[in-house]
């Protein structure tokens, strides 16, 4: 298994979680999500970062109730491991790993993506600082470096960019295999 976050950092994300604000963006982007599953006829949903399970919250709201919800987030051990999906999210969540584990992190999500995978990424700095003095964005990266990331594992089939969070973008992708 490859590794995705360090223990310290783990810890910092924990306390964060703390926070009944801390991680609310899925709410935001439940509607397009819910849009991707109605025209795509994904049923199951990997919540990769999952937090408090708000994607589920907010895609219940917008009228979709995926047949196989399966949340991951190593602060919730509880919900277990990374679990393969019709449609895997990863909201808000990228620009919070450490800068040396991103590759690990993307190679995961293309592990489990068995159809699509919808990715939003704020590139800004975010409001929330970490203990140690560090921006809880710690990769502020603009839309070119994020692709040249994906582009290793996956085909870009939508790249839109929103400003729900500010500076950010969200990608509707396939595995490359899948095309």
């Amino acid at each position: 298994m490859l590794d995705t976050i360090t223990n310290d950092y783990l810890q910092q994300q924990r306390k964060l979680h703390q926070n009944p604000n801390y991680g609310v963006a899925s709410l935001s982007f439940a509607p397009i999500v819910a849009d991707v599953m109605r025209q795509t006829g994904c049923s199951s949903v990997s919540d990769y970062g999952a937090g408090k399970k708000r994607l589920l919250e907010g895609l219940k709201k917008a009228g979709v109730n995926p047949s196989l919800y399966l949340p991951y987030d190593p602060v919730f051990p509880e919900y277990g491991e990374p679990q393969s999906a019709d449609l895997v999210c990863c909201i808000d969540v990228l620009e919070h790993i450490e800068p040396e584990l991103i590759d690990n992190v993307i190679l995961e999500l293309s592990n489990i993506t068995t159809k699509l995978g919808f990715f939003s990424i704020h590139m800004g700095p975010a409001a929330k600082i970490l203990d140690d003095g560090r921006n809880a964005h710690l990769i502020q990266k603009p839309s070119s470096w994020w692709l040249k990331k994906f582009i290793n594992y996956f085909e870009i089939l939508h790249l839109q960019t929103h400003q729900m969070m500010g500076n950010g973008i969200w990608i509707l992708v396939t595995r490359k295999e899948n095309i």
